[in-house]
């Protein structure tokens, strides 16, 4: 059973990387009596290479720095909460961290949190 064409533009491989839509007035559809719901897509399908092994072990210890980094976050926001080093500038901890790093107060506390659910984890 034949299809009819899609009434969408479809992608043609271009020089680039980047798709582009198709130009070709024969290769797009615009008729009003076609039935959308029979539509055909075509997709092109992209190579995905796999990671050499360097890029592995670069990804990982990428992924560790940032790991720590999130976690040292919440260690010391929790000792700056704790032991009120913030009062000589500021009235409340909730002022602090949104003054000096841009945080909510979520923000502040989801990092104290997850600090603690990862030390009470390990």
């Amino acid at each position: 059973m034949n299809k009819p064409p899609s009434k969408r533009k479809k992608i043609t491989p271009a020089t680039s990387e980047e798709p582009k839509l198709a130009t070709d007035p024969a290769q797009e559809n615009t008729s009003l009596h076609e039935n959308p719901a029979s539509a055909t897509i075509t997709v092109t399908a992209v190579e995905v290479k796999e990671l050499t092994e360097q890029e592995q072990s670069l990804r990982f210890q990428l992924e560790r720095r940032v790991e720590r980094a999130f976690l040292e976050a919440g260690q010391a926001l929790m000792e700056l909460r704790d032991r009120r080093l913030y009062r000589s500038t500021h009235r409340t901890f909730e002022e602090y961290c949104r003054e000096r790093f841009g945080y909510s107060r979520d923000a502040a506390y989801l990092k104290i949190s997850a600090t603690a659910v990862y030390e009470n984890h390990n």
